[in-house]
C-alpha cells in the first residue's frame, strides 16, 4: 500500500487476519465520511450469499426502446372515455382560415374528452398511436360552432364544424338517424365546454376578425388579469418573460382599448356617408325601403343573369361557385359600385347564382319570417292537399310586402328553372332541397332538425309545383 513503510507492507501480506480487520476500518472510516464522493459506495468484500443487483438504467433512450408498453405511452390523463365512435364521411375544408380544396374521406371518428379525433381505420386509437410517425388528425371543440349545412356540399346530411383557430370540417352521412345522433353528440360536448372566451387563444388575428368591440374589450380585459390558477403556465415558461416584455404588452392592450372606446359608432359612419347601408345581412325592408323598390334590386339583377345564360346549365344553383369571387361580388354590391353582371369576372353562372343563395342565407330573418315557421309546418303536414294549397296561400298573402313580392318573383324565376329540367336536371324536388333550409328556419334550433329540413324541402317544392293557385291574385 503506498504511504506504509516496507515493513509494515510486508507483515500485513503475511497476516491475513490483520489485512481483513484493516479492511474493515476503512469500510467504517468510508461510512462515516458523508461529503465524501464515495460515502455511498459499498464494501469491496463480498460475501458468497450476496448477489450483485443490475444497475438500473437511467436513460430515457432505454426505456423508450426496450420497455415500450401501452400503459407508459397513455397516462391516465389521456384515457378519456369515448362518448361515441364510427365511421362517417369527413371533409377538411379550411385550415387556419384558410379555404382547401374539398376532398371526401371515410374516417373512424372518435368523440372524446372534448376533441374529435379522425383515424383511418377501426382499430383502437391507442394501438395506431404506436405506429411510427402516426399522429391522428384531431379536432379541439372548445368554443367550436355546429351546424347544418347545404351550401358547402351536393350531399345530403352535411354539417360544419368551425374551430376557434379557423379549421373548417363536413361531416356527412347518407342514414339519416345515424348523422342526427352525431350532430347532437358533437353539440352536447361542445355546450358542456367553456366558450369560446374562455378557451385558451390560438390565432389572436381569428379572434380579432370574429370578435365585436365590446367582445373584444371584454377579452382584453379578461386577460390582462391574473389568469386562474389551472390555466397558470409553469413557472419556466413565464420566466423567459422580463418585466419590459410584461409592461410592454400592457402598453399595447392598453392603447387598443383607448382605441376601440374613441372609435365612432356605426351610426355616427353612417351619417357622415363614410359607411354605406349594406345589401347582404340587412333586414329586407330596410334594403327595400333604402333602393325605393318592392324587390331588392340584386335579386333581380341576378334573376335576369340567370334567366338570360344559365336555364340549360346543368345542376343550376345545386352546383357552388368559387367562394373567393362570390365574396368579391358581394362587396361589390355592399359598396354600391355599378354592377355589370355580365362582366367577364362574373362570367361563371354559379358565382351569381352563389351570391343570390349567400344573399337569402344572410338575411337577419329569412324570406318566410320567423313568426310564420311554425304556421307553415302545420300547413304542409294536412294530408288533404286542397287544404295545404289553401292554408300556405293565405299565409303568403299575410306576409309582409317586401317578403311577399320577393318571394313571388323568386318562385316564379324557379319554376322556369324546374321546366328546363330534362337539360339541367333541376327538379322541384331538387331545388326544394336547396332552397329549403335557406328560405325558411326556426328563430331557435330544436332537436327536431331533420324533421324540420323534410318539411323545409316540401313546402319550397309544394309552392313550386302550385305556383299559380297560390301566387294568383284571384281571391279565395
Amino acid at each position: 500500500m503506498q504511504g506504509l513503510p516496507a515493513s509494515d507492507i510486508s507483515s500485513e501480506k503475511s497476516n491475513p487476519t490483520h489485512q481483513n480487520i484493516g479492511a474493515v476500518q476503512m469500510r467504517i472510516k468510508s461510512a462515516n465520511s458523508h461529503h465524501d464522493r464515495h460515502s455511498q459506495s459499498k464494501s469491496m468484500i463480498l460475501s458468497e450469499n450476496v448477489k450483485v443487483k443490475e444497475p438500473i438504467s437511467r436513460h430515457r433512450r432505454n426505456h423508450s426502446q426496450h420497455n415500450l408498453i401501452l400503459t407508459d405511452i397513455i397516462s391516465p390523463k389521456e384515457q378519456t372515455v369515448v362518448e361515441k365512435e364510427g365511421y362517417l364521411l369527413k371533409a377538411k375544408i379550411a385550415d387556419g382560415g384558410k379555404k382547401l380544396r374539398k376532398n371526401w374521406s371515410t374516417s373512424w371518428i372518435v368523440l372524446a374528452g372534448g376533441k374529435i379525433e379522425f383515424y383511418k381505420e377501426s382499430k383502437q386509437p391507442a394501438l395506431a398511436n404506436l405506429k411510427a410517425g402516426y399522429k391522428p388528425e384531431w379536432v379541439d371543440l372548445c368554443g367550436a360552432h355546429i351546424e347544418w349545412t347545404t351550401e358547402k356540399s351536393s350531399r345530403k346530411n352535411v354539417f360544419q364544424i368551425t374551430t376557434i383557430s379557423g379549421n373548417e370540417f363536413l361531416l356527412q352521412s347518407d342514414i339519416d338517424f345515424i348523422i342526427l345522433d352525431w350532430f347532437h353528440a358533437i353539440k352536447n360536448a361542445i355546450d358542456r365546454l367553456p366558450k369560446e372566451q374562455s378557451c385558451t387563444p390560438r390565432n389572436l388575428e381569428f379572434k380579432l376578425q370574429r370578435s365585436s368591440s365590446s367582445e373584444l374589450l371584454s377579452s382584453l380585459s379578461t386577460e390582462s388579469k391574473e389568469p386562474k390558477s389551472e390555466h397558470r403556465r409553469s413557472l419556466i415558461f413565464r420566466l423567459n418573460y422580463s418585466a419590459s416584455d410584461t409592461n410592454d404588452r400592457n402598453r399595447v392592450k392598453s392603447r387598443l382599448k383607448k382605441f376601440i372606446n374613441r372609435r365612432p359608432s356605426l351610426k355616427t359612419l353612417q351619417e357622415k356617408g363614410l359607411i354605406k347601408d349594406q345589401v347582404f345581412g340587412s333586414h329586407l325592408h330596410l334594403v327595400c325601403e333604402h333602393e325605393n323598390s318592392a324587390v331588392p334590386l340584386f335579386v333581380k339583377r341576378c334573376i335576369e343573369a340567370v334567366e338570360k345564360r344559365g336555364l340549360d346549365v346543368d345542376g343550376i344553383y345545386r352546383v357552388s361557385g368559387n367562394l373567393a369571387t362570390i365574396q368579391k361580388l358581394r362587396f361589390v354590391v355592399n359598396q354600391e359600385e355599378k354592377l355589370n353582371l355580365d362582366d367577364s369576372q362574373w362570367e361563371d353562372i354559379h358565382v351569381v347564382t352563389g351570391a343570390l343563395k349567400m344573399f337569402f342565407r344572410e338575411l337577419p330573418e329569412p324570406l318566410f319570417p320567423y313568426c310564420f315557421f311554425e304556421q307553415f309546418l302545420e300547413a304542409i303536414k294536412n294530408p288533404d292537399s286542397n287544404t295545404r294549397v289553401k292554408t300556405i296561400r293565405r299565409l303568403v298573402q299575410k306576409l309582409p310586402g317586401p317578403n311577399r313580392d320577393t318571394m313571388k318573383i323568386l318562385f316564379e324565376h324557379l319554376k322556369k328553372i324546374a321546366a328546363k329540367e330534362s337539360v339541367n336536371l333541376m327538379t322541384t324536388q331538387s331545388l326544394g332541397i336547396v332552397f329549403g333550409p335557406t328560405l325558411l328556419r326556426p328563430e331557435k334550433e330544436t332537436g327536431n332538425m331533420a324533421v324540420h329540413m323534410l318539411y323545409q324541402n316540401q313546402i319550397v317544392e309544394l309552392m313550386l309545383s302550385e305556383y299559380n293557385k297560390i301566387f294568383s291574385s284571384e281571391e279565395d
